[in-house]
């Protein structure tokens, strides 16, 4: 196995506590699994409320966190961390990859962005990437396909499910969404 010079040692930070916050808790439980393998103290936390209580509690040194929740935004916990402690890592999860919501996460204080599903390897590398290097690409990035999906499937969810508000705001025809909208996501 080759050591990654772009990434940093846990052993290094004093401060091993990682908050993950997201509601999915198949995939939340999962990782926190992973996540204590690799060394990490782990706090979970499915909500907002719950993650804004978890930060005040015990103020954690790593941090992934769910853009959308069902209580709220997921950048409401981050702007909390960064009050906290700021010189945490945190990283935003998402299912919905777009480059305003990152650029959003950045600047309330996220070091990086990564799209769901996401595995303990990706999650790792992006929390102890130095951020003075610029980071390696992805091992298994979204295909073009599944991007396009992720898309059409934000802006459906946005319009309440409306197939004809949707369709208007993408400029497609509406049979046309219907079908992509009843196909599995590509990989």
């Amino acid at each position: 196995m080759k050591i990654d010079a772009t990434l940093q040692n846990l052993s290094d930070f004093e401060n091993k506590s990682l908050l993950i916050v997201d509601d999915d808790n198949p995939f939340r439980e999962r990782l926190a699994r992973a996540m204590e393998k690799k060394g990490f103290e782990v706090i979970q936390a499915e909500s907002v409320q719950k993650g804004i209580e978890s930060v005040k509690s015990k103020k954690p040194g790593f941090a992934v966190v769910d853009l959308r929740l069902n209580d709220g935004n997921g950048l409401e916990v981050v702007k909390e961390i960064q009050s906290n402690n700021s010189s945490s890592r945190i990283i935003m999860l998402t299912g919905y990859g777009n480059i305003p919501t990152a650029v959003a996460a950045i600047k309330e204080g996220a070091i990086d962005y990564l799209a769901k599903p996401a595995d303990a390897d990706d999650v790792e590398k992006a929390l102890l990437a130095d951020p003075n290097k610029k980071a390696a690409p992805p091992e298994n990035p979204m295909s073009a396909d599944r991007v396009k999906w992720e898309h059409i499937h934000r802006v459906f969810e946005l319009c309440n499910r409306n197939v004809s508000e949707t369709a208007r705001r993408l400029k497609m025809h509406r049979r046309t969404l219907q079908r992509i909208l009843s196909k599995r996501s590509p990989k």
